[in-house]
């Protein structure tokens, strides 16, 4: 898969978070979730974006662990939203599968381009 590709399936996965959020309790502890779990997902999404424009490997590095830590973050709400019944378990699967290979893929993309870092002549994707 290559860089666009991603960043569409990234973009994909925040709009799914965004439609799934709609369909929480309107309770406050459910609105709290919410914010937590739209602002990690598409914080997923913007920053694959711009580690995509990254200046420099160590910036495309440093971009992608940000990714990481909200793709982490983002994994870690549904898991809040089962665990409290707000939503079942079982509408969360696809959704939870996906952001864990976005993640992967991440780990993955971090460990490679470091790796290449020390050899100039390596394509950074």
């Amino acid at each position: 898969m290559n860089a666009k590709d991603f960043q569409k399936r990234t973009k994909g996965m925040a709009v799914r978070i965004v439609t799934m959020s709609e369909t929480l309790p309107n309770t406050r502890s459910a609105d709290v979730v919410a914010h937590q779990i739209l602002r990690s997902a598409t914080s997923v999404a913007a920053n694959y974006r711009a580690a995509c424009v990254a200046k420099s490997r160590r910036d495309m590095i440093n971009k992608l662990r940000i990714v990481r830590e909200e793709a982490d973050e983002t994994l870690f709400w549904p898991e809040i939203i089962t665990e409290t019944k707000m939503l079942p378990e079982n509408s969360l699967h696809g959704l939870k599968d996906e952001v864990d290979q976005i993640l992967r893929t991440i780990v993955a993309s971090i460990r490679t381009i470091s790796c290449n870092e020390h050899n100039p002549k390596s394509e950074v994707w």
